[in-house]
């Protein structure tokens, strides 16, 4: 008979039973399941409600089966419905009548948002730290190729030139941003429900805040009916998890292009590719399309969790049992996700001839090409409209703006003279982009300072969290 089986005649049916079990899934919790006991029943007992004696057996106790789980040798039984029923179960075997008085004041409510919010704040350090390790991959693949020039992209046309360090910093921006979702998930979760009981808080003298101290939350949640029922903070982790990995397919969809025989820009490692089982010649991407197609299952668990959340009443309702599966399936695909990720970059080869090169095709002159004559008067529009003329030409020739003679650009306009040559100059075109946040050389090496900076800061925040973290490990 179920702990709970005291109001019942009739045993749960096996169909029913397996159903209803979220052991699968909540097993993985037992640590913060541990925990969340311990800190309850050393509350109790500084309370006054169980006795010192219990309270150290119920420590005990707890101590040896979370040795027993981690050590192979724990066995979870088919009665048991989730990792609460199957931890109190066996303590109460092992050191009975005090293993009964555990659950003095609290509730599987209470109980089950404490151990996820507990996992989830862990999760989330751990994102924090595998997304500051690809940030600072990406930095220094940038210092490292500093003066690597390729086509920047419109609409997946050659737009301007720009240097490979800009566009690898772009994406070290995005992680950034990404760092700090995930650190404000991580702040979303810090708030401890334990006390709350089932729905109504209980009449037993509870020390909210000593239990809150003693797992590491900063505070507790105000509402009981809200602390039982609230599940925004895996939310906002969802959330993290998607953007992250939306940024993780756009880099991963560039490792593809550019490592195709069109591009030619980047050369990834063998141990970062795959073979063919018919041809012998490829050499393929695959971890970088994995990337991109794992990104779909993590956008699906954000929206199941949304769809559903989104008709529960208060308080506690069962369908709330299926809040962690996706939350522990989309943090750990991230995890590996972005682990992949930082090892692909680390270990390619970036062909910097090639990207030098492909600078000479597509025009990307057009632009510094009509600010020459913007700068001399004309109005930009009718700058453009000339240059556009300019290159109808290079198209019908086969040629590029570059291949032009002095005579050509005049024929155009008289304002062009005979120093239009240093507006073609792909590096001096790249040198004189320096306004903030631009592809100079300047300005990319200002930004990499800020990058640094930013690093710094983050492993200050990230130190902070993995301390706060380990209070309840």
């Amino acid at each position: 008979m179920a702990l709970w089986g005291g109001r019942f005649e009739v045993g749960v049916a096996t169909s029913t039973q397996e159903f209803g079990a979220s052991l699968p899934v909540d097993k993985h919790l037992y640590r913060e399941d541990i925990a969340g006991s311990k800190a309850h029943a050393a509350m109790l007992a500084c309370q006054g409600i169980i006795s010192d004696a219990d309270a150290l057996a119920i420590r005990d106790g707890l101590d040896a089966i979370k040795e027993d789980i981690e050590a192979g040798a724990f066995t979870f039984s088919v009665d048991d419905e989730d990792i609460h029923m199957a931890i109190e179960s066996e303590l109460t075997r092992r050191i009975g009548e005090a293993g009964k008085r555990l659950h003095t004041g609290r509730s599987r409510n209470d109980q089950v948002a404490t151990d996820t919010r507990l996992a989830a704040k862990h999760l989330a350090g751990q994102l924090m730290e595998a997304t500051l390790k690809l940030g600072r991959v990406l930095v220094e693949t940038a210092e490292s190729h500093s003066g690597a020039i390729l086509p920047g992209y419109t609409h997946l046309q050659h737009a301007q030139p720009v240097l490979l360090a800009h566009h690898l910093l772009a994406y070290s921006w995005m992680f950034k941003r990404d760092f700090d979702r995930q650190k404000n998930a991580f702040d979303a979760a810090d708030a401890c429900p334990l006390g709350a009981a089932a729905l109504a808080g209980t009449s037993y003298p509870l020390d909210r805040r000593m239990t809150a101290f003693e797992l590491g939350f900063t505070g507790v949640i105000p509402n009981s009916l809200d602390a039982v029922s609230d599940r925004d903070f895996l939310l906002d982790l969802q959330y993290a998890c998607s953007v992250c990995a939306m940024h993780l397919s756009r880099l991963a969809e560039e490792i593809v292009l550019w490592s195709s025989s069109e591009f030619g820009f980047i050369t990834l490692s063998d141990a970062y590719s795959t073979g063919s089982s018919i041809m012998p010649q490829k050499k393929n991407p695959d971890f970088a399309e994995l990337i991109r197609g794992k990104t779909g299952r993590v956008y699906g668990n954000l929206m199941q969790l949304l769809v559903t959340m989104k008709g529960l009443p208060l308080a506690y309702n069962k369908d709330l049992q299926e809040d962690k599966e996706g939350m522990l399936d989309s943090t750990h695909t991230l995890l590996q996700c972005l682990d992949v990720m930082a090892g692909m970059i680390s270990t390619a080869t970036f062909n910097e001839d090639v990207m030098r090169r492909a600078c000479d095709r597509g025009y990307l002159a057009a632009t510094d090409v009509a600010d020459y004559l913007a700068k001399r008067g004309m109005p930009f529009r009718e700058a453009h409209a000339v240059v556009g003329h300019l290159v109808l030409v290079c198209e019908k020739r086969g040629c590029d703006l570059v291949d032009l003679t002095s005579e050509d650009f005049k024929q155009a306009s008289n304002l062009f003279g005979d120093d239009i040559a240093g507006a073609l100059d792909i590096e001096s075109i790249v040198a004189a982009r320096t306004t903030e946040g631009g592809t100079s050389p300047k300005a990319v090496a200002q930004q990499l300072k800020l990058c640094r900076t930013a690093i710094v800061a983050a492993e200050a925040m990230l130190e902070l969290v993995h301390t706060h973290d380990a209070m309840n490990r």
